[in-house]
């Protein structure tokens, strides 16, 4: 398969020696000869998939519960009110 190495290394943004150019050359075109192998297969009969493995929903179904963490919470407060937390007023309006 033929392909332009300084094209490929501009559009990857490459700033490639000329010794790295060659090998780059050379591991690129191995690659893609393997890759052209991997076309002359019959995959006709082979399903196809969108993953190797077959996946199955490992969520647990969404139950309602009763909680207390907010009177847990507020158990830890130095100061409260109802429901809420108290705390010093910080901002001041002029």
């Amino acid at each position: 398969m033929e392909f332009q190495i300084d094209k490929v290394a501009e559009l990857a943004r490459l700033n490639l020696k000329p010794g790295e150019k060659s090998k780059l050359e050379k591991d690129l075109g191995a690659i893609l000869d393997y890759a052209q192998k991997l076309n002359t297969l019959d995959t006709g009969s082979v399903e196809p998939t969108s993953h190797v493995l077959n996946l199955e929903n490992v969520f647990r179904a969404d139950e309602v519960k009763t909680s207390n963490a907010a009177e847990k919470a507020l158990e830890h407060a130095p100061h409260r009110d109802g429901d809420f937390f108290k705390v010093p007023k910080i901002v001041q309006r002029d």
